[in-house]
């Protein structure tokens, strides 16, 4: 897999505003925020897509939701609610290609997204 900027921040070559860290993720400020709260939730593990995600992965997804779940909270939106966004493959909007889980907050959200 091609060094990703996430790679690079996972390895302290490039700054980035850590809100969470652990053995198995990141947790970092969007720079590009879409919402009040933009959070990316990132595997250390390097994998491409969600569609590379294996079996031997599942544990390691469910931590990153609960991450997610957590932060919310301690950020003070989780009861006015929020989305968690998995983007696969570039046709479904990922532009780095080392899934993330993105935590949006802090303002409401309408169905079907854009």
């Amino acid at each position: 897999m091609a060094e990703t900027i996430f790679k690079k921040i996972i390895d302290r070559v490039i700054p980035a505003a850590i809100v969470y860290e652990d053995d198995l993720m990141i947790a970092i400020n969007d720079i590009d925020p879409k919402a009040p709260t933009h959070i990316l939730i990132i595997p250390k593990k390097e994998i491409a897509t969600i569609n590379d995600v294996q079996e031997n992965d599942a544990e390691l997804i469910g931590k990153m939701i609960l991450r997610a779940k957590n932060i919310a909270i301690e950020q003070g939106f989780s009861e006015d609610g929020y989305r968690l966004v998995f983007n696969v493959n570039e046709g479904g909007g990922q532009a780095v290609f080392h899934i993330h889980l993105h935590l949006l907050g802090g303002r409401k959200f309408t169905w079907p997204p854009g």
